[in-house]
C-alpha cells in the first residue's frame, strides 16, 4: 500500500513546481515533505522528482504516480458522491472554469436555477481563458470547463458542442453595415480594432485566419476583458470580434450590431463543455452539466442567427 500522505505531498510538489511552494500550500515543514517523498522513492526504487534550477520537476515515474493518485482520488470522490446522491444529493461541490464571454448566459438563469434546486451544492467558478481552463482541468483544479473555439486535445472529453460563429461587432450605423455582405479582414484596415489577448479562444481563431489569409491586423486595443471590448465598441471607438450570444443583451438594447465574417473557420467556431477524459464526474458535477446543457443558450442550440 502506497503512503497516501507521501502521494499528496508528491502531487503538490509536481503541481507547484517547487518543494517550498508545495510546503507553503500544504502548511507543512519543507523538510518533513522532503522526507516523505524520499521515503516513497526508496519504497518504489525510483526517482520521482529532480531539481531544475530553483524548482523541482517530476520524472516519468513521478508523473505516472501523480496520475495514478489523481485518478484514484477522482474515483473515490465519484463513489462518495453517488452515496450522497442516494440521500437526495443534499451536498457536494462543482468546480467550473468559465470564459468571460459565457458569464452573462451562465448567470442569467442556469446558475440560479441549479443552486436553488440543489441548495446543498456549492459552486466554484474560475474565470479563465481557453488555455488556462484546459490546464485547470488537467491539473484537477476544476471538474468542468466551458470553452470557446478550443484546440483539439485528446486529453479532454467533450460532453456538449454547439456552433457559435465568431462575428464582427460594430456600433449601430457603422459604415461596415452598408456593405451588405460578409466582412473580410481587408475591410477592417480603416477602423480601430480591439482584440482579446492570445490565451483566449476568440483571439486564437483570429490569429489562425490572419495566418491563413497572410494578413496582419494592427489592433489599437489589446485586453483580457470582454467587458472592456464591449465598451470599446459601444462607445464608438472601434470594432472587435465576438460570438452573437456574448453580446445578446447589447443587441436587444440597440447598442451593438453583429456582422458575419467571410471565413469558414470563424463561421464554424464551436462552444464546448468539457471534462478531463477518464476522470469520472461526481454526481453533483454531472447534474450541473445537465443544467448547463439545457438552460444555457450557448449550449442548448446553435447561435440564434443560424436558426433563422
Amino acid at each position: 500500500m502506497l503512503n497516501q500522505r507521501a502521494l499528496v505531498y508528491l502531487n503538490e510538489v509536481i503541481r507547484r513546481g517547487s518543494l517550498r511552494r508545495a510546503a507553503a500550500h500544504l502548511d507543512v515543514d519543507p523538510s518533513a515533505l522532503s522526507r516523505q517523498i524520499k521515503a516513497l522513492e526508496e519504497t518504489l526504487g525510483s526517482k520521482l522528482c529532480e531539481r531544475v534550477g530553483s524548482g523541482m520537476r517530476a520524472t516519468q515515474a513521478g508523473i505516472l504516480l501523480a496520475q495514478h493518485f489523481n485518478t484514484q482520488r477522482a474515483q473515490e470522490e465519484a463513489v462518495l458522491s453517488r452515496l450522497t446522491a442516494l440521500q437526495g444529493l443534499s451536498r457536494g461541490n462543482v468546480r467550473i472554469a468559465v470564459g468571460e464571454g459565457f458569464i452573462a448566459d451562465l448567470i442569467a438563469r442556469p446558475l440560479e436555477a441549479f443552486m436553488t434546486t440543489f441548495q446543498g451544492i456549492s459552486v466554484d467558478i474560475r474565470m479563465a481563458g481557453v488555455n488556462e481552463a484546459m490546464s485547470l482541468l488537467k491539473d484537477y483544479e476544476v471538474d468542468l470547463a466551458l470553452l470557446y473555439a478550443p484546440p483539439v486535445d485528446p486529453a479532454l472529453h467533450c460532453h456538449v458542442e454547439t456552433r457559435q460563429p465568431l462575428d464582427l461587432i460594430v456600433p449601430p450605423g457603422h459604415p461596415l453595415c452598408r456593405l451588405k455582405r460578409a466582412i473580410t479582414l481587408d475591410d477592417l484596415s480603416d477602423w480601430p480594432l480591439g482584440l482579446m489577448d492570445n490565451p483566449f479562444g476568440m483571439r486564437q481563431m483570429v490569429n489562425m485566419v490572419e495566418h491563413h489569409e497572410r494578413i496582419h491586423l494592427e489592433a489599437r486595443l489589446y485586453t483580457n476583458s470582454v467587458a472592456v471590448l464591449k465598451n470599446f465598441v459601444r462607445s464608438g471607438i472601434g470594432v472587435t470580434f465576438m460570438p452573437e450570444l456574448t453580446v445578446e443583451d447589447e443587441i436587444h438594447r440597440g447598442e451593438i450590431v453583429t456582422l458575419p465574417m467571410r471565413y469558414a473557420l470563424m463561421n464554424e467556431a464551436r462552444a464546448q463543455i468539457v471534462s478531463l477524459k477518464g476522470h469520472e464526474l461526481t454526481v453533483a458535477a454531472a447534474t450541473c452539466l445537465k443544467h448547463l446543457h439545457h438552460d444555457m443558450r450557448f449550449f442548448s442550440a446553435n447561435a440564434p442567427r443560424l436558426l433563422i
